[in-house]
């Protein structure tokens, strides 16, 4: 990481976890683990059910609350969605966008997270924007060409002052929840090539300050050799942020790396 430039986040994406009392005790045994970090900002992105919770918990700490997703439309007929809005009112400051799991489960695609994007902007959340390439198109030697499209699409139409509000994770696909992780040299290959496209877009001096976190079976164990990386500012962490040493451990890292 270069925290000179750029700050180190790390996050936790819950996905589908933890029931109200769940959430509750996991964040207030986080709360005194992490309270003594000053370098990173620490992020729960949490279930919709478990924001209101969430913000209670952590009121005053030095934890932020993000959401996993939000609908790209202020309001509307569409059952079962949350605006922009509805999260910003709430207290939200982060929303997690474009992840693998939402386009391969739910048909997101690039223009939608685009739309997402834009919208959660407008509502001064900051988005965690996800990008990464399948196994298949890593092993077709596409990777490059993959992660250029999407960043290019889905930052498409978005001014350099509200690019600097966002926060892309890079997540291989084929390391999300499969126990296997990108080797640190392919993570800072992927995140440099990423700052790289964000040069070409906005500039070098605009795309120096861009958080790029990898994402895709961090863990206490690989996290301080990732976060060693120039261009690996942090983290976007499934099941290691549901137990709080686990996370906490990640945090370290990043405050000492």
């Amino acid at each position: 990481m270069n925290k000179a430039v750029r700050k180190a986040i790390i996050a936790g994406n819950w996905k589908m976890n933890k029931t109200r009392p769940e959430a509750k005790a996991l964040l207030e045994e986080l709360v005194p683990m992490v309270k003594d970090i000053k370098n990173v900002e620490i992020v729960a992105c949490v279930p919709f059910t478990n924001l209101e919770t969430a913000l209670s918990v952590t009121e005053g700490t030095n934890i932020k609350i993000g959401a996993e997703n939000c609908h790209f439309e202020k309001s509307g007929a569409f059952t079962g969605e949350i605006s922009a809005d509805m999260l910003a009112e709430m207290g939200v400051e982060y929303v997690v966008l474009g992840h693998s799991e939402r386009r391969q489960y739910f048909a997101e695609t690039d223009e939608t997270v685009n739309k997402r994007t834009k919208a959660a902007l407008a509502a001064n959340l900051k988005p965690i924007v996800c990008v990464g390439e399948l196994l298949w198109e890593r092993e077709c030697n596409i990777t490059n060409e993959v992660i250029a499209r999407q960043i290019k699409l889905d930052f498409f139409g978005i001014e350099a002052d509200d690019l600097k509000k966002c926060v892309i994770a890079y997540e291989p696909v084929w390391a999300i929840g499969t126990g296997k992780t990108a080797t640190a040299e392919q993570a800072q290959e992927v995140c440099a090539f990423i700052r790289g496209e964000l040069a070409k877009l906005y500039g070098a001096d605009v795309a120096e300050t861009i958080t790029i976190q990898y994402g895709g079976s961090m863990n206490a164990g690989n996290a301080a050799e990732l976060v060693s990386k120039t261009d690996v500012d942090g983290g976007l962490i499934g099941g290691a942020s549901l137990k709080a040493a686990d996370f906490t451990a990640i945090i370290n890292a990043a405050e000492i790396g």
